[in-house]
């Protein structure tokens, strides 16, 4: 089945800043490119940190000179201690977070979806060989469901019923409306229909699987199966 990966989705015109950009040309840059986060690079092309919109907000949160809020004040201290560091901070050096958490252009596009949901990230860069190869971020991992539905009924039927489970398209009918899959007809044996379900769902694109298989034989049992 084809699956996307990083590289096929990522941005790899990437802004980026340097440790001694000021917090202001930062601002400006997010504001204007409408990004969440830029990467930090340091002497050599190195990747040496990431700021983003939460790393800028600090100012705003402490800037004021008030106590955070209780909900704040229940973080470690170190924590605490970070995000005023953060606040005051005139450039990128002081904003950035470090060590940069990244992902390969190899790295599938369902694996990068699921770290950046784990960490409550919005953007992280990609790196290739050590070097910035682009930046992916959430709204990129979302147009896996841009797909066409044909283009997702083409796959499961190709790759799913005669590639991988050898099933007859015409006993077997695919439809797709808006990335639900519609399955229905026959097939010989009942441990197939879970399977081809799951199958299905995996495909990229599909929002949902609604089946209304029949089949021929029910060998979830402890029956033989029937000789000719």
């Amino acid at each position: 089945m084809k699956r996307r990966t990083v590289g096929d989705v990522m941005t790899r015109n990437v802004v980026t800043v340097s440790e001694d950009t000021p917090f202001t040309e930062i601002a400006d840059a997010m504001a204007e490119r409408r990004i969440s986060a830029v990467p930090v690079m340091g002497e050599g092309g190195r990747l040496t940190g990431i700021v983003t919109e939460a790393d800028l907000l600090r100012k705003q949160e402490y800037g004021d000179g008030t106590r955070p809020r209780r909900s704040r004040l229940r973080r470690h201290a170190q924590g605490r201690a970070g995000a005023q560091a953060k606040a005051a901070a005139a450039d990128a050096r002081g904003l950035m977070s470090t060590p940069v958490v990244t992902v390969a252009p190899t790295t599938p596009v369902a694996e990068a979806a699921r770290l950046l949901n784990a960490h409550g990230f919005k953007a992280v860069p990609v790196v290739r060989d050590g070097r910035l190869a682009g930046i992916v971020a959430r709204r990129d991992l979302l147009s896996v469901f841009h797909r066409s539905d044909s283009d997702i009924r083409d796959e499961i039927i190709d790759d799913v019923l005669i590639s991988r489970l050898w099933q007859d398209p015409a006993e077997v009918h695919v439809r797709v409306q808006e990335g639900v899959v519609h399955l229905t007809g026959r097939v010989e044996r009942k441990s197939l229909i879970p399977i081809m379900v799951r199958m299905a769902a995996a495909t990229e694109g599909v929002v949902d699987v609604a089946d209304n298989l029949g089949y021929d034989y029910d060998d979830t049992g402890s029956a033989p199966y029937p000789g000719p």
